[in-house]
């Protein structure tokens, strides 16, 4: 079974109802300093953190004395989520500041994944932030987000995250114990799983609705974002949430679902990579396919020839001057840029394209050998 242990990148999904009671509108202040306790005592250990947290519409609901968040128009929403995102970033960066752990907040829409240049930027700038020792805080951007472009609940937007930081483990914090056969409020014979390795379809069918109807997110998103985490190498766990330190209690043994990884998150990317269509490809030269063949990113001086027409983000197929295929990647550049910078040192970009672009054509993280 999957332990946090050992864990390297944890993805942490905060529900409204664990943050904000549902009667005032208020903040739960002393549960969410000792979720920071919780965050603090990964980092501890060098575990990368993000949390995936709502809340914003329901703290914007009450500092405007809005009615039930069932009961708000799209407008409505959009407003109250204007408000109370700088209310729950200010929440997390005043709980996490006493461990001198610095915060930042990052909001996404659908389009952020489903656009692979946006994906890429994503990526690019969470990466980047847990290189600096940073705790991002994610939402969907609610202010700006429209059905058509909604993940619509914070579950599969976890995954998603999970996904694109490279996590290897991935703890939903929920208002139920577990994924149970059938739904344990209203069936006294429902049984918990401790363990789940495959999600077969036996398993599919007993999913239903959510236990308590106080999270947005029912099982069925809870099981979508198990399937979409575990196939991309990522354990997943379920576990109630509401009790004071949640992350420590799950170690400690606290009920919960464990959902098996299939793989490392870097073997599902390399899959991932490996099955797209390349839209172009790069002719390298034998220093930078030593290069390659070493683990190292690829830098445009390396690159003798340019071919296909492709944008940013778009899998290309990467060779040797005699045409020995060495691989695929995501390209940094689109095809044109790739041309101008090709056959030049790094620091030769900015001049060439009149603006700072990445050090590398294809980053060592987007490719497959």
């Amino acid at each position: 079974m999957a332990t946090l242990i050992t864990a390297k990148r944890v993805v942490i999904k905060i529900g409204s109802a664990l943050l904000v009671d549902r009667n005032t509108g208020l903040l739960k202040a002393d549960w969410l300093k000792a979720l920071a306790a919780d965050v603090a005592m990964l980092k501890a250990r060098g575990t990368d953190v993000v949390l995936v947290s709502s809340g914003s519409i329901a703290l914007g609901r009450g500092a405007l004395g809005l009615p039930a968040a069932a009961d708000l128009s799209l407008d409505q929403s959009q407003a109250a989520a204007a408000v109370g995102q700088i209310r729950l970033a200010r929440a997390y960066e005043e709980v996490l500041a006493p461990y001198e752990i610095t915060t930042a907040q990052v909001l996404v829409t659908l389009e952020d994944s489903a656009n692979r240049r946006r994906y890429l930027n994503s990526r690019a700038t969470l990466d980047q932030l847990l290189t600096l020792g940073v705790v991002p805080i994610v939402n969907e951007n609610d202010t700006v987000a429209t059905d058509e472009i909604r993940y619509g609940d914070n579950d599969r937007l976890a995954a998603q995250i999970a996904l694109t930081t490279g996590a290897d483990h991935l703890i939903l914090l929920s208002d139920v114990d577990g994924f149970y056969s059938a739904n344990p409020m209203t069936d006294p014979t429902a049984k918990r799983f401790e363990l789940i390795d495959t999600i077969t379809p036996e398993i599919e069918d007993m999913a239903g609705e959510g236990v308590s109807g106080l999270s947005k997110g029912g099982m069925i998103t809870k099981l979508m974002a198990a399937k979409t985490a575990t196939a991309g190498g990522c354990a997943m766990a379920i576990t109630e949430g509401s009790a004071l330190r949640p992350i420590q209690a799950l170690e400690q043994g606290a009920n919960a679902t464990w959902f098996t990884a299939e793989g490392t998150p870097q073997l599902a990317r390399k899959r991932w990579i490996t099955s797209m269509k390349p839209q172009g490809a790069l002719v390298v030269d034998a220093g930078a396919a030593h290069a390659l063949s070493s683990g190292k990113s690829l830098l445009p001086a390396g690159v003798t020839e340019v071919n296909g027409q492709f944008g940013r983000g778009d899998p290309i197929e990467i060779t040797d001057a005699s045409g020995h295929r060495l691989g695929q990647g995501l390209s940094a550049y689109s095809s044109e840029e790739a041309r101008r910078i090709k056959g030049h040192h790094s620091r030769d970009i900015e001049p060439i394209l009149g603006y700072p672009g990445r050090t590398a054509l294809i980053h060592r993280d987007d490719m497959a050998l």
